[in-house]
């Protein structure tokens, strides 16, 4: 394999490796996608900003995330609050459930504007994005010497493809969450991630 494709390959692998553990973006923009919601800009905005932090960590930024630790507590703390907030609507979606999603996805999910503004928070209020793609990411693809560029490109389209079949695939579950109940099991789990990672970042703050 020509050394290029394998950076790139190696890139698209941990990239894919980072992105597709189970978090509050990820769970956002499965809901945002059973809803057909804002789809297009939410993962635009996913896409897009994972592609600018995975260009900061290959430019070696990296070490100026690390140098300042005091920052990434504030975000942990701003974060692990906007979390929480989101997960309690969540729960209480479980609890009280506004009817079928589906037939009444613009009331519910809310405007493009309010959608947006949550994407935007969820993926920039986390500081293991810095630690993750920034410093970890970035390390791995300085190992790559020339290459790195390459081995960047491969994690961009990584979570590229990522984000666009998360979003847009969502809506194969469309049938299955016809039912109110469905709805009920996804708020949960949703509730669940988000309430969970908010405890966890004040928690390590």
């Amino acid at each position: 394999m020509p050394p290029a494709l394998s950076a790139a390959t190696a890139g698209f692998g941990t990239g894919l490796s980072l992105i597709v553990a189970i978090g509050a973006q990820n769970a956002f923009v499965l809901r945002q996608g059973v809803r057909r919601d804002a789809v297009l800009a939410v993962v635009a905005i996913c896409a897009l900003s994972d592609a600018l932090l995975i260009t900061l960590g290959v430019a070696g930024v990296g070490a100026i995330v690390v140098a300042w630790p005091q920052a990434l507590t504030v975000v942990a703390w701003i974060g692990g609050a906007f979390l929480l907030g989101y997960g309690a609507l969540a729960a209480r979606r479980v609890i009280r459930p506004a009817g079928n999603a589906l037939s009444d996805a613009g009331a519910q999910a809310g405007s493009r504007r309010r959608a947006v503004l949550t994407c935007l928070a969820l993926t920039w209020l986390n500081p293991h994005v810095y630690l993750d793609t920034v410093f970890l990411l970035g390390s791995v693809a300085a190992d790559r010497g020339e290459l790195r560029w390459t081995f960047g490109i491969g994690a961009v389209v990584a979570s590229l493809c990522w984000f666009a079949a998360l979003g847009f695939g969502a809506r194969l579950l469309g049938r299955w969450l016809a039912k109110p109940t469905a709805w009920r099991i996804l708020d949960g789990f949703v509730a669940a991630t988000m309430i969970t990672l908010g405890v966890t970042l004040i928690a390590g703050a």
